[in-house]
């Protein structure tokens, strides 16, 4: 093992904002942690490209090696569960934002943050899933306790070209569930309908400040990765006892809407909380990702950049011109 390897680190730029740069880390110099992986792949997260380009006060201490998610062997582990060569998964928690991340050769990570590989997934494909894969999941395995069953009616997924949204519609139209895909871009009708869903819903065609406290119910159940009016409108639309897992805040943090989806018609508004949700839950929603809930289109899903090309990856996330999962090859 190179004393040195590549790292994408994140420095405090002008204004107090991170910028971010290909360059070397030391292995001594990585944070503290039981297990030291040899990373494979990675990921880019909205997250991620907030973080690299100082859009969003993501990063809580500089510097720091970016990304929130990683895949690879273990090196060395001061953990009994982990040995030399194991596979392996490390996601969301602090990776990425006050821990050393996976956009590096290598990665010292907390015993407590590490999953073995599920059977099923190579760590390639793990990170076609990544945190996107396993917040959509998350929000479904939620839904689903709270009685959510494909014989309710039918799903709605907002954000749907979007990583998490891609993902929920292929997993949920994989359990047996008709999906709506809400979306502002019409050209992207026919991906959407290959992903599995049977209706396209434009954002456009909605006149969100007409939208009345309770509107007719057509959803048994939502996956929000937008917030703002569109959460409202969602709510607003549910049916009897529907269920609305919230994921995300592309639009907005702000929720303006009533009471009245709650009392009168049993609304449940589910947070998806899936930076710090731990274990055994995360290791259960992992295993299902492999099973049940793996995506039928997950290659398709899959677009692969090699490391030396993640600096200028990122403003096609800031932009809203990214689709589907952007995978980072990290070992040549």
């Amino acid at each position: 093992m190179a004393p040195d390897f590549r790292a994408y680190l994140i420095e405090a730029g002008a204004g107090g904002k991170g910028a971010g740069r290909l360059g070397r880390w030391a292995v001594a110099d990585l944070d503290a942690g039981e297990v030291l992986i040899r990373v494979h792949f990675s990921s880019i997260n909205y997250k991620d490209a907030l973080a690299a380009t100082g859009t969003g006060k993501i990063i809580r201490r500089y510097p720091c090696i970016g990304g929130i998610d990683l895949s690879g062997e273990v090196v060395e582990s001061a953990d009994p569960r982990f040995s030399t060569g194991d596979p392996v998964v490390a996601t969301s928690f602090d990776i990425g934002v006050s821990h050393h991340g996976g956009y590096a050769e290598y990665a010292r990570i907390p015993a407590k943050w590490v999953l073995p590989l599920p059977a099923g997934l190579d760590l390639f494909e793990s990170m076609i899933l990544g945190t996107a894969g396993f917040t959509a999941a998350l929000g479904i395995v939620r839904m689903e306790a709270n009685g959510l069953a494909p014989g309710n009616g039918p799903v709605v997924v907002s954000g749907a070209t979007g990583g998490v949204g891609a993902l929920a519609i292929d997993m949920l139209a994989g359990l047996g569930y008709s999906v709506a895909a809400l979306t502002g871009k019409a050209d992207e009708r026919e991906r959407l309908t290959e992903l599995g869903a049977t209706e396209i819903v434009l954002r456009q065609d909605i006149d969100l400040e007409a939208v009345r406290p309770l509107e007719a119910g057509r959803w048994a159940g939502a996956v929000d990765n937008v917030g703002g009016a569109i959460l409202h409108w969602m709510l607003a639309t549910m049916k009897q006892a529907g269920t609305v897992a919230s994921i995300g805040n592309a639009a907005s943090i702000a929720l303006e809407t009533t009471v009245f989806p709650f009392i009168l018609r049993g609304v449940s508004l589910l947070g998806v909380d899936s930076g710090y949700i731990g274990f055994p839950i995360r290791e259960q929603v992992w295993q299902r990702m492999a099973g049940d809930l793996r995506p039928r289109h997950l290659a398709s899903m899959a677009r692969v950049i090699d490391f030396e090309d993640l600096p200028s990856a990122f403003d096609a996330f800031i932009r809203g011109e990214a689709r589907g999962r952007t995978v980072v090859r990290i070992k040549a």
